[in-house]
């Protein structure tokens, strides 16, 4: 049976919290880790029609996107709206996790979905971000200890490219040493050269988890003194992954007719469009929800068009006058389908658990046209 903590551990990778803003609060924000979660629900943002409906439907455990509890709280009660809302889940049970920024920008999350959907090929983050520095540590180990320290190693946050853990390098060899009279050798006796096979063990590090890992290796380590190397990793030429937002390429295609395949293909009740719509476009950019701060950096690598969720009036005049077209549908229409993905992908991989998108949650800026 899996619980909260199971789909905890599984978000946590895939949409790392570490990425997030430093403003925002992400990850399990009500319930017990512990509780079970064979019903699972979905939304963009946690409102009294989700929580109905969580609680008619028996729900233990909502991934919402946009966080609860988004400013502090110094109380919850029946007289406050945070209490209002939250109280309902909190007498059923219901936990409630949100990977919000970080979700926006992982591989494979929200802009990444729109990317998709809308055609945009080739694309890269927007605003990149400085990769993390990362080191590879080598230690030599003898069989015995291969397994342990490993695993120790991958514990401590070793071991991880891309969206693969627990990635090493193994090399057969013989190791030599000559312990002195102050030494207690594990393996051989001091005072004597000794020979011993070995493993050359190599993982990438996170700089940030360096030291966990040199801790957690010795822990492991039968030596009395582990033999070990940390190499610096330099990221040249490397093709930015990180980052927020994306940029990418389109086949040509008039603003105009770009804006019907958004309106189409994002459900999105009406399509605010700024710019000549006969013009040609053939590089996008996009920003999901209230990110219309991205547009200068859409005009710095040069799109021709910028898609986000919303706009403030005097951003859609610079646009104008830098000469980027404006297609925007909406806050709800960029995130609401990346949320019902987010549903069918957690109902692909815990097949055992019940998994749905919200289906009362409307846009609360729906149009007419």
């Amino acid at each position: 049976m899996p619980t909260v903590a199971d789909f905890s551990a599984y978000l946590e990778p895939f949409a790392p919290l570490a990425t997030a803003a430093d403003w925002d609060n992400v990850g399990l924000l009500l319930g017990d880790a512990t509780g079970p979660a064979d019903r699972v629900m979905t939304c963009l943002t946690v409102t009294p029609d989700v929580v109905a409906e969580a609680v008619a439907d028996g729900v233990e455990l909502i991934v919402s996107h946009h966080p609860i509890l988004f400013r502090g709280a110094k109380k919850l009660s029946s007289h406050t709206s945070d209490g209002r809302l939250l109280l309902p889940l909190m007498r059923a049970g219901i936990a409630v996790y949100s990977p919000h920024t970080a979700f926006d920008n992982c591989p494979g999350g929200i802009n990444d979905g729109l990317c998709r959907r809308l055609e945009i090929t080739k694309a890269v983050p927007l605003r990149p971000r400085e990769a993390a520095k990362k080191s590879k540590l080598v230690v030599f180990v003898p069989d015995a200890d291969l397994s342990k320290v490993s695993d120790a190693l991958f514990a401590a946050g070793a071991g991880r490219i891309g969206q693969y853990e627990q990635c090493s390098y193994r090399l057969n060899g013989t190791g030599t040493f000559f312990g002195t009279d102050a030494t207690n050798p594990t393996v051989g006796e001091k005072g004597r050269r000794e020979e011993v096979a070995e493993w050359r063990l190599e993982v990438v590090v996170p700089d940030a988890k360096l030291d966990a890992a040199l801790a957690a290796m010795r822990a492991a380590h039968s030596y009395e003194e582990p033999a070990f190397d940390v190499y610096p990793l330099a990221t040249r030429g490397e093709v930015p992954t990180a980052g927020e937002g994306r940029i990418g390429d389109l086949a040509p295609v008039t603003l105009g007719e770009f804006a019907e395949r958004v309106k189409k293909q994002l459900r999105a009740a009406v399509v605010q469009i700024g710019g000549d719509p006969t013009r040609i476009v053939r590089r996008a950019a996009v920003a999901c929800g209230a990110a219309g701060e991205f547009l200068s950096d859409a005009v710095r690598r040069k799109a021709d068009v910028f898609v986000t969720g919303e706009i403030r009036f005097h951003d859609a005049r610079t646009a104008e006058a830098a000469g980027v077209g404006l297609v925007v549908p909406g806050h709800h229409a960029t995130e609401r389908p990346a949320v019902e993905d987010l549903a069918a992908q957690l109902g692909r991989d815990f097949p055992t658990t019940t998994v749905w998108a919200s289906r009362r949650e409307r846009d609360p800026l729906a149009g007419t046209g």
